[in-house]
């Protein structure tokens, strides 16, 4: 079996419209099932912003500009025997939105602008809410 590199680098972006703000529903493991923010792993060669902007589009069809980084977490998740299963250190960009219409691509099940007041009925991933909640706490009281 080969074993892969950890940790592994993901970028993702924030991208608001309005009283909206960009979505995925997971289609992989971690989290699979789990709303997040777009994002995923840098490639070889690539700068943060370029990969989140490339991930981005794959995942929602939607083309932003990366700005300023604004969130980091890092995640690791053990297997059953203790050994690592997924360890990743993401780092989250304030994304400005250019073009598209939200379409589910590469590993994401469903993509969508979700308004804030809808967030409360939705499955999140911790890291998501914890983002959201931090960056925009006026929309959350």
């Amino acid at each position: 079996m080969n074993t892969p590199h950890w940790p592994q680098l993901g970028c993702g972006a924030i991208v608001r419209q309005g009283n909206r703000v960009l979505l995925v529903k997971r289609g992989r493991e971690p989290r699979r099932g789990q709303w997040a923010i777009p994002g995923g792993r840098v490639l070889p060669g690539e700068t943060l912003r370029q990969a989140t902007e490339r991930e981005v589009r794959e995942e929602t069809g939607i083309t932003i500009r990366a700005g300023e980084m604004v969130y980091q977490l890092e995640y690791i998740e053990r297997d059953d025997s203790g050994g690592i299963a997924f360890h990743y250190v993401v780092l989250d960009y304030m994304g400005e939105y250019l073009s598209g219409e939200p379409r589910a691509g590469d590993d994401a099940d469903e993509a969508a602008w979700v308004a804030f007041n809808s967030l409360h009925t939705m499955t999140l991933t911790d890291s998501t809410r914890d983002a959201l909640i931090t960056l925009f706490p006026e929309e959350f009281q």
